[in-house]
């Protein structure tokens, strides 16, 4: 009688923001073999033979020896003596299987371990490994129905529980994964792995201080994993711990200097606290362990354009493609990427790309394409459509899936419009021939607008937008309404909300804050953009955070201060008060992190 040794299968799991926290790769880690005690052999419908019997189990006990010390050829030597002598000696095939698995033959592994479970379908572990070798292969459905069979003949199985978890894990099954986790751990508590891969679940679902404790308790069983400390520091940075992310990450790399994803993710540190030198030695460093580390590549280029160095960051801006932070997947057209000249026939395809600002601070560029004389279709977001057709006349407009139906466009090249810049932005000096306004909103809906909202004074009407509900990065962004009190004060201002979202939970927070807002029914921005253009044009001024709104207003022409977090996106720059991209924005900027009562100061004093 012997012992089958406990095997790994180990997926390293980096999970790592994105250039503004987190694109998270993630994977379980998995196949954790479970421990269980070898049946004695018999050879079913055969009767008890006592010499031979203990026979075997002695040659058994050296094979399992053999198998755990790694000399495989040993112990495939022993277990082909075995079934010599008992050819349905299932726990021989089974450890046999076990030998083709960890020398990469699974289809032979697969095929040995199921004779095995056809000779005895009692043993436990071997309906788990059997699941190992599906989970190598991945063949996840077939790997959980393995590992369920093994809990169904012993529910207190601790790690094939954890094993079950990681498939559902790899699944995205993250509820069940979880309870898998839990049902492991409540087993067998001194799971490290399960602990990490809990806090890899409750990172993913946004249950940060849970993803923070379940690391903390893998730590404290095993504090030198440069896999965990990293992810540890990525919940701390999902909560804008920076100082405590950073000692993370430094742990980590103490324990393993040459783990890029820690070098990428203490970049990012460095980014949120606007050292942005200090953050591309650090993404350098993860390019130079990893040179395909995309989201590295990506992060470099996005400091460098923060920092105005538009030549290098526009070329590395093309390294967007392979970065998971990049929403946008690259579109595979038979046309060629277009250079920039003009085209001798047909027309470019320009497609938009990431989300509704991005669309529109691109479209900016489109004046550009058409002075080269060649001739445009723009697709873009069905939101867009109608704003951005009057706004370019000049060029076809379709939207959704419009031009895969229409063969009249006679596409010759095409161009993703985050690529435009590239062309014709390559520095400073270029944003000269940025056209201000580039859209124009609708003339009849904004005269109409700006007549409902006038009183009988003469004061100024100006727009407000205070709060984003963007996951990653909307607390830094969003303003509490009610630090605006000073600005309400003025008598001679009438605020009119550009704030999307329910028009009641609007009105509720305006009456909280005692704020005198406008806040117009008839318009939402989320279902009509362009009559949104229209009322953001109806006003003499803006004030905004970083949203959609900034970019609008500011392509609208309208002027607009946009208030910044410390350390703001990359669009904004560093230091300026002014945009490149808006000539009628003005930037108030956090002194310090977290310091909105000195913004709203700045802006009082201005106004």
């Amino acid at each position: 009688m012997g012992n089958v040794p406990m095997l790994f299968l180990t997926f390293h799991n980096h999970i790592t923001p994105g250039a503004r926290i987190d694109s998270r790769r993630w994977k379980a880690t998995a196949g954790m073999k479970e421990e269980s005690t070898m049946p004695q052999h018999r050879t079913v419908g055969q009767k008890h033979r006592e010499p031979a019997s203990r026979s075997i189990d002695e040659l058994l006990g050296d094979a399992l020896r053999h198998h755990h010390a790694g000399r495989l050829s040993d112990a495939v030597r022993i277990c082909r003596q075995i079934l010599a002598i008992d050819a349905r000696h299932a726990g021989s095939l089974h450890l046999l299987g076990m030998v083709a698995y960890r020398t990469g033959r699974h289809e032979a592994a697969v095929e040995t371990i199921r004779k095995a479970i056809a000779i005895d379908n009692s043993v436990p572990s071997y309906h788990s490994n059997l699941g190992i070798v599906f989970q190598a292969q991945n063949k996840l459905d077939a790997a959980a129905a393995c590992y369920k069979d093994a809990l169904a003949l012993n529910p207190k199985l601790a790690k094939t529980h954890y094993n079950l978890g990681t498939v559902l894990h790899l699944q995205r099954r993250l509820d069940e994964a979880a309870t898998c986790y839990e049902s492991a751990l409540a087993l067998s508590p001194e799971l490290a792995k399960a602990h990490y891969n809990l806090g890899n679940v409750f990172l993913v679902q946004d249950k940060l201080d849970e993803a923070v404790a379940s690391y903390e308790r893998a730590l404290a069983l095993k504090p030198e994993s440069p896999e965990t400390n990293n992810n540890l520091g990525n919940a701390l940075l999902a909560q804008d711990k920076l100082d405590q992310a950073r000692v993370c990450y430094e742990r980590a790399l103490a324990f393993n200097p040459k783990l890029a994803d820690a070098h990428y993710n203490l970049g990012n540190v460095f980014c949120g606290v606007g050292k942005l030198d200090e953050a591309l030695v650090q993404y350098r460093k993860a390019l130079a362990l990893q040179p395909d580390h995309a989201q590295a590549g990506f992060a470099e280029a996005v400091a460098q354009l923060h920092q105005g160095d538009f030549d290098s960051g526009w070329r590395n801006f093309e390294k967007r493609w392979q970065s998971k932070d990049h929403v946008t997947p690259m579109r595979a057209y038979p046309q060629p990427l277009w250079s920039g000249g003009k085209l001798a026939s047909g027309r470019l395809l320009i497609w938009g790309e990431q989300g509704v600002g991005d669309q529109i601070m691109f479209a900016g560029l489109v004046p550009d394409v058409i002075h080269t004389g060649t001739r445009c279709v723009l697709d873009c977001s069905a939101r867009l459509k109608p704003l951005f057709a009057r706004s370019f006349p000049e060029i076809d407009v379709v939207s959704n899936n419009e031009l895969e139906h229409n063969h009249e466009f006679d596409i010759a090249a095409h161009l993703p419009s985050g690529s435009l810049p590239r062309l014709f932005r390559a520095n400073n000096a270029a944003f000269g021939a940025t056209k201000s306004p580039y859209l124009f909103a609708d003339p009849v809906e904004r005269e109409r607008l700006r007549t409902c909202y006038a009183d009988a004074g003469e004061n100024r009407l100006i727009g407000l937008a205070w709060y984003t509900n963007n996951r990653k990065t909307g607390r830094r962004r969003s303003i509490d309404l009610s630090l605006f009190a000073p600005l309400f004060a003025r008598p001679d201002i009438r605020w009119i909300s550009l704030q999307y979202g329910d028009h009641d939970a609007l009105e509720k927070q305006a009456a909280a804050a005692s704020a005198p807002l406008v806040i117009d029914r008839s318009v939402d921005q989320l279902a009509n953009i362009d009559l949104f253009a229209a009322q953001i044009a109806a006003l003499d001024m803006v004030i905004t955070i970083d949203n959609s709104t900034a970019h609008l207003a500011g392509a609208l022409g309208v002027s607009t201060w946009v208030l910044l977090p410390f350390a703001p996106d990359w669009r904004w720059l560093q230091a300026r008060q002014d945009s490149p991209w808006y000539p009628t924005v003005r930037l108030f900027r956090q002194p310090k992190r977290d310091d909105w009562q000195s913004v709203v100061r700045a802006v009082q004093r201005a106004l």
